[in-house]
C-alpha cells in the first residue's frame, strides 16, 4: 500500500532542515506533502529547494492537514507535526500495521526530546494513556487507511482537539495499531512554557473537552 506523508507547517524554518532531512525516504516508495498556512518566514523556500511539494491552505493545523489529504495519492495517509522526527523504517512499520485489515489507523509510541529528565516520564505517560484509552495525538504521527479517513470525513474543522476527536471517530471502525516504535518530539512546548503549568493546563482542556466544551473556547485557553 502506498504511503502519503502529510506536514502542516507553520513558520517552521528553524527546524525544518532537519526534519526534510531526516525524513524516512530512501528504499521506499512514498510521497511527502507540505502544507502551510501562511508563514511570514522561510518556510515554504525552504521545502520547495529541498525538493519538496508544498501546498497552500488555509491557516488550522486540520484544515492543512485535510487539505494535504485530499491532493495526496496514497491509499495510506501519515500526519506529521513539523517539529516530530519518524523513526528509521517507519514507512515499513505502518504498512505492517495495516496490511491485515485489522486495524486501520494507529500511532506510534513518543519520546519528548528536551533538556529536563520529566519529560521521558511525560511521554511515556502519554504512550500508556492511549494504549489505555485508544485516543491518539498528533504528536504520535497518526496514520489511516484513505477509505477510514473518508468514512469519518477527516478531520473536525476546529482550531483544537482536532486529533482526539478524530481518535474518537476512528475507534468506531477499528481499535487503533499502538506501534512501540517512537517518533521524537520537540519538548520546547513544555520548556517554554513551564513544565508542570503545561501538565496542568492539558489535564484541564482534555477534562474540559470530554466535560463537552467547545474547541474554540479552549483554543483561547491554551494560547
Amino acid at each position: 500500500m502506498t504511503l502519503s506523508i502529510i506536514i502542516p507547517m507553520l513558520n517552521e524554518a528553524p527546524d525544518l532542515p532537519g526534519l526534510l532531512a531526516r525524513l524516512p525516504l530512501r528504499d521506499c516508495h512514498c510521497e511527502v506533502l507540505l502544507v502551510d498556512g501562511g508563514s511570514r518566514d522561510d518556510s515554504v523556500t525552504i521545502a520547495r529547494q529541498a525538493g519538496f511539494r508544498v501546498l497552500e491552505s488555509e491557516r488550522g493545523r486540520a484544515r492543512q492537514m485535510n487539505a494535504g489529504a485530499t491532493a495526496a495519492s496514497g491509499e495510506l495517509l501519515l500526519f506529521l507535526h513539523a517539529d516530530t522526527i519518524l523513526p528509521p523504517m517507519a514507512v515499513q512499520a505502518v504498512q505492517s500495521a495495516l496490511a491485515d485489515g485489522q486495524h486501520q489507523w494507529g500511532r506510534f509510541d513518543v519520546h519528548i526530546s528536551g533538556r529536563h529528565p520529566m519529560l521521558a516520564v511525560i511521554g511515556g505517560l502519554m504512550n500508556l494513556r492511549s494504549r489505555l484509552t485508544g485516543i491518539a495525538t498528533g504528536d504520535q504521527a497518526m496514520f489511516v487507511t484513505r477509505a477510514a479517513f473518508e468514512q469519518v470525513a477527516g478531520f473536525p474543522d476546529q482550531p483544537l482537539m482536532e486529533d482526539v476527536e478524530l481518535s474518537k471517530r476512528l475507534k468506531r471502525l477499528s481499535p487503533p495499531a499502538c506501534l512501540k516504535l517512537k517518533v521524537s518530539t520537540s519538548g520546547r512546548r513544555w520548556e517554554s512554557r513551564g513544565l508542570w503549568r503545561t501538565i496542568w493546563l492539558m489535564w484541564q482542556l482534555r477534562f474540559a473537552y470530554w466535560r463537552g466544551a467547545p474547541a474554540e473556547q479552549l483554543a483561547r485557553a491554551y494560547r
